[in-house]
């Protein structure tokens, strides 16, 4: 269940959605409270410039850590309690960066009590929310429904003409592409107009799996999945900012992978690939090796571009490498040069990318952002090779260029960082 109030209605609305309780309470909690226990405990010895300062830093984490929480809860797929933890830190930390380099006074004490209390009123919320019940979904039995009912965690009810309680669903779905009857067409009116949401299918499969497909390569269709191309500016920037602050950190980190490499195997450190990369130019990407050196050509090149499931290939220190993505660093270069983006859809070798367009239609289209190292696909569905999973990760893809954004990002962030920990997709 999703604690953002704008979600797809969710569902029946309680106090706990209202975003008046969940921000009004938080903010007494977590910056009130704080607040006046500081300044009854210290009212001898008050310092009231840094009592002042702290009250408002910590004001403007929390708001700003609760709108950065319902942005990341708008996107399908993840529970909202992942998201809950990463939104504060960052609008916490945040904070704090800006009083360590001002140099204004503050209460280190009073943030770190204002963070604690923000995570635990957050958490008691999104599990209060969690004991509603799921989705009620009605559904109109015409057209192209049959993908919607095999999506897991929603309670579907295909409708009847005279369903006793139409105002038991939380959404009403239909193919409103097809040719639906009047009488049916009526219904659909009739439930709007009493306030319950109707929606078009492919946008209610959107909603909920995080997928976008594309069928058909029409002006409203492509149009939709231009990306924003401010935000894509602001982003190349921000990616070269931190690739440039962050290089010089990690170099005595790669060094000593880079020694561990030689020791394990016989080899190059680097391993080089042609990758087909932003407006489908073909690029150099650099990663780690961790598979066996093999310096023959081989055949099959797309085959050998391909990492099967407990592929023989790898090295026993490779395994490790690539569990915790740690085989992805050197493709800061990639970034720094251009090529490449932190976040965005994952290159392909170039005999894959050239396998998959000619068997995948608008396959293409993915190269509209620059390649990442981490992406919305590498975090929902993991490593694929074969073209019918190929295809799964093409429509996160699409999801990823639709809604190309700041927030989206954010999300993918705190989505890697449990990936990483995890090991999920990793081959």
């Amino acid at each position: 269940m999703n604690i953002a109030a704008g979600k797809i209605a969710g569902a029946a609305p309680t106090i706990w959605a209202r975003i008046r309780v969940q921000l009004g309470v938080g903010l007494l909690l977590a910056v009130l409270a704080p607040w006046a226990v500081r300044a009854w405990l210290e009212r001898n010895e008050l310092d009231w410039s840094a009592l002042q300062n702290s009250l408002a830093g910590t004001l403007i984490a929390v708001v700003a850590g609760f709108y950065s929480f319902r942005r990341l809860s708008r996107y399908p797929g993840v529970r909202s309690s992942y998201h809950v933890l990463p939104s504060f830190a960052a609008s916490f930390g945040i904070a704090l960066t800006f009083f360590f380099f001002t140099r204004l006074p503050y209460s280190r004490v009073q943030f770190m009590a204002s963070f604690g209390l923000a995570i635990v009123w957050y958490y008691f919320v999104y599990f209060k929310l969690q004991r509603q019940q799921r989705l009620i979904i009605g559904v109109v039995p015409f057209g192209g429904i049959r993908s919607l009912l095999g999506i897991s965690d929603v309670e579907w009810v295909q409708l009847r003409r005279d369903d006793p309680e139409p105002d038991r669903y939380h959404v009403i779905v239909a193919d409103l592409r097809s040719d639906i009857p009047d009488e049916w067409e009526r219904f659909l009116a009739d439930r709007a107009l009493n306030g319950t949401l109707v929606m078009h299918v492919k946008q209610m499969e959107e909603s909920l799996t995080g997928r976008v497909a594309i069928e058909h390569l029409s002006e409203n269709t492509l149009g939709s999945l231009i990306p924003g191309i401010v935000f894509a500016k602001f982003k190349r920037a921000g990616d070269l900012l931190t690739a440039l602050i962050a290089f010089p950190l990690m170099v005595p980190f790669l060094a000593a992978v880079a020694l561990l490499i030689r020791i394990d195997s016989p080899g190059p450190v680097l391993f080089r690939q042609r990758r087909m990369g932003y407006r489908g130019q073909p690029f150099t990407m650099y990663k780690f090796r961790t598979m066996r050196h093999a310096p023959a050509e081989v055949e099959d090149a797309r085959a050998a571009a391909m990492t099967r499931s407990e592929d023989d290939r790898i090295t026993k220190l490779g395994r490790v490498l690539r569990h915790y993505r740690i085989d992805e660093l050197p493709q800061v270069f990639n970034i720094i040069r251009g090529e490449m983006s932190w976040i965005g859809p994952r290159p392909e070798a170039v005999p894959l990318s050239l396998w998959y367009e000619s068997e995948l239609p608008f396959y293409r289209y993915r190269h509209i952002v620059r390649p990442g190292i981490t992406g919305w696909a590498q975090v929902k569905q993991g490593h694929v090779a074969d073209v019918d999973e190929v295809l799964w990760k093409l429509h996160y893809d699409f999801y990823y260029i639709k809604n190309f954004s700041f927030w989206l990002d954010l999300l993918i962030v705190a989505r890697t960082i449990r990936t990483i920990l995890s090991g999920f997709g990793a081959r």
